[in-house]
């Protein structure tokens, strides 16, 4: 059970990373789901934001293609 947990949430950041139109969006949206996702995964909200949060801003610059 923890693993199918685990396979869904990492998926569903992934997937949401590329939420938004500007650079500003798409950190807070992802520092958001970084955050929550480290809260339900046990792991350090600020790390899981700052993460998720990073992921968001570089997501346009490294994978265009996955940002659209």
């Amino acid at each position: 059970m923890q693993k199918t947990f685990t396979f869904a949430a990492v998926a569903a950041v992934l997937t949401l990373a590329a939420c938004g139109d500007t650079d500003l969006e798409r950190g807070v949206s992802g520092a958001a789901i970084g955050a929550v996702t480290a809260e339900v995964l046990g792991g350090n909200v600020l790390t899981g934001a700052a993460v998720g949060g990073a992921a968001g801003v570089l997501c346009d610059d490294l994978t265009p293609e996955a940002c659209r």
